[in-house]
């Protein structure tokens, strides 16, 4: 096949676009890709974790749509004094603090690059025992709001008991005891 811009090289890359549930999709060839911003450029040999994303953060305040020029004063933390542009060259935040004092800024960063803002990972068994009973017991809690509104009462009723069970088991400090 091939370039749909160009009609004279082979097309290489196919990209497809949904907007607004509309798919469009494109067949280029890679000189044709790179012109029209469909693949990425990285000539840079040494590319590590900050390096992308730095360039990210970049695109993003350089990107289509983004206001020229600001005349709000640049978010800084105030612990360790990095400014916003300089986390988004450096890719790497300054201090512990700096996700407080830039919150507005990095969570619809972060809700971007991973999809949401709230931890879900896995917890190590010996230190994440609370924290999994709790993770249980909010999944329980919407088990049983999901069975009382279905009228599921019987399996309302054993949601309930292992409720109980579970708050039990963490107000008791279960957990320390390796009851996992």
């Amino acid at each position: 096949m091939l370039c749909q811009r160009c009609g004279q090289r082979e097309a290489t890359v196919h990209q497809t676009v949904v907007t607004n549930g509309v798919k469009q999709e494109s067949h280029l060839c890679v000189e044709c890709a790179r012109e029209v911003g469909a693949i990425a450029d990285f000539s840079f040999p040494n590319l590590s974790i900050q390096h992308l994303l730095s360039s990210f953060l970049g695109q993003a305040l350089q990107g289509p749509g983004a206001p020229k020029a600001q005349l709000k004063a640049e978010p800084t933390c105030r612990y360790c004094g990095m400014t916003y542009s300089q986390f988004a060259q450096a890719g790497v935040l300054g201090c512990a603090r700096c996700y407080q004092e830039m919150e507005q800024q990095l969570l619809p960063l972060i809700k971007r690059i991973q999809g949401t803002t709230a931890h879900s990972g896995k917890v190590p068994k010996r230190t994440g025992g609370i924290a999994r009973k709790r993770r249980d017991l909010a999944a329980l809690r919407t088990q049983l709001q999901a069975a009382v509104q279905s009228e599921r009462y019987e399996e309302a009723a054993r949601l309930r008991d292992q409720i109980r069970a579970l708050e039990a088991e963490i107000a008791a400090g279960g957990e320390d005891r390796g009851l996992e």
